[in-house]
């Protein structure tokens, strides 16, 4: 009687879980001398070369491996080429825009960096593959563009916690950018 009572099991189903991600705290370092741009970049992240069929010398990708994340980052020198950067911009709302298949809002700002430079940010929300992207440019030597990239399956609901820290470390590169250019003025 006893082993019949003993081995009576009862079972009780789990909820269902979610991953739980544990996100390092924002400290920044400054991006190597060998580009023509400089920024604070999180220590959490690598600097990887952009190994697209398409991608140039200063074509970089921040990867964060502990969240399977990166920020891409394109640079272009526009040399006064006012077409040139006509083209650019145009480009960049245009790859913004082909997310809006899934995105159900598309929040774009102009935003004034600390250093005096203005940034267009755009915020995309719904499953798109890049919830943030940003440009900035100088109108007449320099324009870069970047966008936050999940390296997952993962819903982005799910992904809300990492959706945020990314934006912020994008903010912090955005408010800390300089030209090389500049740099050399400032000397």
């Amino acid at each position: 009687m006893l082993l019949v009572v003993g081995c009576e099991q009862s079972y009780t189903p789990k909820p269902k879980g979610y991953n739980r991600l544990i996100l390092p705290p924002h400290e920044y370092t400054a991006t190597p001398d060998s580009l023509p741009y400089n920024f604070e970049m999180s220590t959490s992240a690598r600097i990887l070369p952009d190994s697209t069929w398409l991608a140039e010398r200063y074509w970089i990708n921040l990867f964060y491996p502990k969240i399977t994340a990166n920020i891409q980052i394109t640079y272009k020198s526009l040399k006064k080429d006012k077409q040139f950067l006509k083209e650019l911009v145009n480009d960049s709302y245009k790859l913004t825009s082909k997310h809006q298949i899934k995105a159900y809002a598309i929040d774009e700002s102009v935003v004034l960096t600390p250093l005096g430079k203005t940034a267009v940010v755009a915020e995309l929300q719904g499953e798109v593959p890049s919830q943030f992207q940003f440009f900035v440019t100088d109108s007449t030597e320099n324009f870069l563009r970047g966008a936050i990239y999940f390296r997952t399956s993962t819903k982005n609901d799910s992904l809300a916690p990492a959706i945020e820290y990314m934006k912020i470390d994008a903010m912090h590169l955005l408010n800390t950018l300089r030209w090389k250019t500049e740099s050399k003025q400032l000397k």
